[in-house]
């Protein structure tokens, strides 16, 4: 393949922005674990850390502030950097494979079909064998469901078209959001009708160390997929018959970022609810520092959302502590009004576009 040439590249130097971003990550996971309703000093953090990582022991006068660092903040927030990471990641890859600067990993309609089987299990109590797994496995199984219906609806003899993939996609969301409003209008008012919004919003509230590995790895793999495939991306970006002239099959690649994606998506969203705004606005915000090239940005994209969204549950953590916020609506917060700033400045991402 010929490698393609991209619009508006960057001068700024990509391993200085990479490390101020990693640091930046790594002091937002120490303000994440040491801040909340019960604020837990610095060096104890550090020091608990130490003893969980080595296998030490605390004090019983420590052994409470010790369980909320090590078994409730530190998943969490650890978590939390995992999912902007991969929301980021897929973002940049959705923007590219649809040529929408618009588009988020939700365009897809698979946040919407995984919150039918996440609402199956709050509201209708299905499922209930799995126990602490019911609602993780109910929410990626209904989300990869939909990610199927979306391809077969979508596809056509000549491949995925992205017009196509919008339309088919946001069509079956508002199909996907009708059933789950039909289950909690259907639903006994009460606790589960809250916990259905607070999932349908975003939360990290019932993040545990069981479900930080496989959304890690499943973000590690989707991630390293689209960084080898970044020069691919540039093509795509510039149009298929650009992206034909260099090489790359716009419809098989279009297959491929499709079902990467779904998986990485569908994975997210089951551990931590629909949060949006992160893969529409990072991508955007990235692209301003490091031009359009996908080689760059994928680096820094999923730093920059993983340091987002710590920061966005330590807010929703906060403001009306001891009560939580919906992740998602402090996304939706910052997000509006730095979008609405973003498509004022006339910046002009995905190769100029």
């Amino acid at each position: 393949m010929r490698r393609p040439t991209t619009a508006n590249p960057s001068r700024t130097p990509l391993a200085p922005v990479a490390a101020g971003l990693g640091l930046l990550l790594l002091g937002s996971l120490l303000c994440g674990v040491a801040l909340g309703a019960a604020g837990v000093a610095a060096a104890d953090v550090l020091r608990f850390l130490w003893a969980g990582l080595t296998g030490g022991t605390v004090s019983a006068a420590d052994g409470a502030a010790y369980t909320i660092v090590w078994e409730i903040r530190l998943p969490r927030v650890v978590l939390g950097a995992v999912v902007g990471a991969g929301l980021a990641s897929v973002g940049v890859a959705v923007q590219a494979m649809v040529r929408n600067a618009l588009a988020d990993p939700f365009v897809l309609g698979i946040s919407s079909g995984a919150a039918v089987g996440a609402n199956a299990v709050i509201l209708l109590g299905a499922f209930a064998g799995l126990g602490v797994w019911a609602l993780s496995v109910s929410a990626f199984g209904s989300a990869l469901a939909a990610m199927a219906l979306v391809y077969a609806a979508a596809r056509t003899p000549q491949g995925l078209t992205p017009l196509r993939l919008i339309l088919t996609g946001t069509a079956l969301a508002y199909g996907f959001e009708a059933v789950t409003t039909v289950m909690v209008f259907g639903a006994a008012r009460g606790e589960a009708a809250r916990s259905a919004m607070m999932w349908l919003l975003g939360s990290l509230g019932g993040a545990t160390w069981a479900q930080v590995p496989i959304a890690a790895v499943t973000v590690a793999l989707g991630w390293a997929w689209l960084r080898r495939r970044a020069e691919a991306l540039n093509a795509l970006a510039m149009g298929d018959e650009t992206a034909a002239a260099l090489g790359v099959r716009p419809d098989v690649l279009r297959r491929e970022l499709f079902l990467v994606t779904a998986a990485v998506t569908g994975t997210v969203v089951a551990v931590s609810g629909a949060i949006g705004f992160v893969g529409l606005m990072v991508p955007h915000l990235v692209r301003m520092v490091a031009g359009a090239d996908h080689r760059r940005v994928l680096v820094l994209a999923p730093l920059a959302g993983a340091v987002l969204l710590v920061w966005a549950d330590l807010l929703s953590r906060l403001l009306l502590a001891p009560a939580e916020l919906p992740v998602g609506v402090i996304t939706a917060v910052v997000g509006v009004p730095a979008f609405l700033l973003l498509m004022r400045r006339g910046d002009r991402p995905l190769g100029g576009r």
